[in-house]
């Protein structure tokens, strides 16, 4: 005689209620993210497809005239200055960012919530305050013309602000904790008996690196660089206060559309294109993401 096994008649009946409990519990959370991000998306969508009024406002008469000028030469090169910046602030953060959360993961137990408490203290001051400490550093007489004399040099100050390298520098040094948090996160992680078996069958340290740690914790790597690319590509302050106006990215022209030049569906229509490429980034990442997921499970769990 077969035994046969009834389904708990508790388990069934309680799914329900915590449905019910757990979609309460997000209500709040996804009713500020459609108030406070997709309606103000959608909104911005919508201006792009009207004109600039005569005086300024918006004629709501429907045109795609906002976005064939994205072509137009003058902001097609202000789009590739944009990625061009912000890819390298990108690299730089990755570089500095992966190493910084190496050396944290391989510390002992007991010191890694102080260096990541170290790593994450800059979030604790306001972000002009950040950007204009960099204006001290980086100015003629600022602190590092004075350690160069200290260090005996008597020529013209170079000229370190206001130039498109001071630019990166903000933007890295702003963005490099996501770096930081992002990697730290898998190489915490990864489990120690895979470098060294690695390293028992015969792999140097770099292979064992290139081979075994980077492919399981790239996901890691993923993240972090779409953190600081996408907030750099965008970013108006630092390129107004570092870059002193001398060159534009798309962040300073939606700026100046929208509060300058008056011209809503123009700075909509910029806005919505780089939404757009944010929005490719982020699903480039998941992908990264998902494949990324099985090989760090694997790398934990082995």
């Amino acid at each position: 005689m077969g035994l046969v096994v009834r389904p708990d008649r508790t388990v069934l009946s309680s799914m329900p209620l915590h449905t019910a409990r757990s979609t309460a519990l997000m209500a709040p959370a996804l009713a500020w993210l459609v108030a406070l991000m997709v309606l103000p998306c959608a909104l911005v969508l919508a201006l792009a497809f009207f004109r600039r009024g005569i005086y300024g406002g918006i004629d709501y008469t429907f045109t795609l005239e906002n976005f064939a000028l994205l072509a137009d030469p003058l902001y097609a090169g202000i789009f590739l200055t944009s990625a061009r910046v912000a890819g390298l602030a990108t690299a730089i953060a990755v570089v500095i960012g992966y190493g910084a959360a190496y050396a944290i993961a391989a510390a002992p137990r007991r010191r890694q919530p102080l260096l990541l408490f170290l790593a994450v203290l800059p979030f604790w001051s306001n972000y002009l305050i950040r950007t204009y400490a960099w204006i001290v550093l980086l100015n003629r007489e600022g602190l590092l013309t004075q350690g160069l004399r200290l260090l005996g040099y008597t020529g013209e100050p170079p000229s370190l602000l206001y130039t498109e390298g001071a630019v990166i520098t903000g933007l890295v040094y702003n963005y490099l904790p996501f770096v930081i948090l992002a990697c730290y996160a898998p190489l915490s992680r990864l489990n120690p008996e895979l470098a060294e078996a690695s390293r028992d069958l015969g792999a140097g340290r770099f292979t064992t690196f290139r081979r075994v740690v980077l492919p399981v914790t790239l996901h890691g790597v993923a993240a972090g660089a779409v953190f600081v690319f996408v907030l750099s590509i965008g970013n108006f302050v630092t390129p107004a206060l570092l870059g002193g106006g001398k060159f534009q990215m798309i962040g300073n022209l939606v700026y100046a559309q929208f509060l300058t030049a008056n011209d809503w569906p123009f700075g909509a229509a910029l806005s919505t294109a780089l939404i757009a490429i944010m929005l490719v980034l982020l699903l480039v990442q998941a992908r990264a993401t998902e494949r990324g997921a099985g090989q760090a499970r694997e790398a934990t769990d082995g």
